[in-house]
């Protein structure tokens, strides 16, 4: 029976801690593995720890050079996609990613679809030694990503609601504190 919780740590690829935070399993589907985090969840966020003020819902799908944070008003980014080295899992309660700096994001209000940090991805791209294969593949997922989240593909157009209902208390079960 694998665990309810789940580890999911983001290091940058020269192994420095980006992203480590406890979620909480809420399903396996077709699109991958979906995580919640409550808000008060302790965390590490850009290598210092934090405590998340906001509830998210995390997709990690299998095989795929990214991940997905979907998020409740009143983040201004409504889909918050980070370019990611493929999930490596130890057991069933620990991923591990590299955030490869690019960002895909979608904004609440207008819509808009937004490719970020360019720059630090060409800059790491050099201190890090980023091999050929792994650019490609970060612009590759880059522009998919860039696709599906404007034209109704899912999971970006309405398959994650389910999952943010329940961390952001709309849905009256909800889920338990993930530590």
């Amino acid at each position: 029976m694998p665990s309810e919780v789940v580890r999911v740590q983001y290091r940058k690829y020269d192994g420095r801690q980006h992203r480590d935070y406890p979620a909480l399993r809420l399903a396996d589907d077709e699109h991958g593995l979906w995580l919640g985090v409550n808000a008060g969840t302790h965390s590490v966020y850009h290598g210092r720890p934090s405590v998340e003020a906001i509830p998210f819902v995390l997709l990690v799908p299998r095989n795929a050079w990214w991940t997905a944070m979907f998020n409740p008003q009143p983040r201004s980014s409504e889909v918050y996609c980070d370019i990611t080295s493929p999930a490596r899992w130890e057991g069933d309660d620990e991923v591990h990613l590299f955030d490869l700096d690019l960002d895909v994001v979608r904004r609440r209000a207008t819509g808009r679809i937004e490719l970020r940090d360019e720059d630090e991805f060409a800059e790491h791209r050099v201190a890090f030694g980023y091999p050929d294969e792994l650019v490609t593949q970060a612009y590759a997922a880059a522009n998919w990503l860039r696709r599906a989240l404007g034209d109704g593909t899912e999971p970006f157009a309405s398959a994650y609601h389910t999952w943010l209902a329940r961390v952001d208390g709309r849905d009256q079960a909800g889920i338990q504190p993930a530590g």
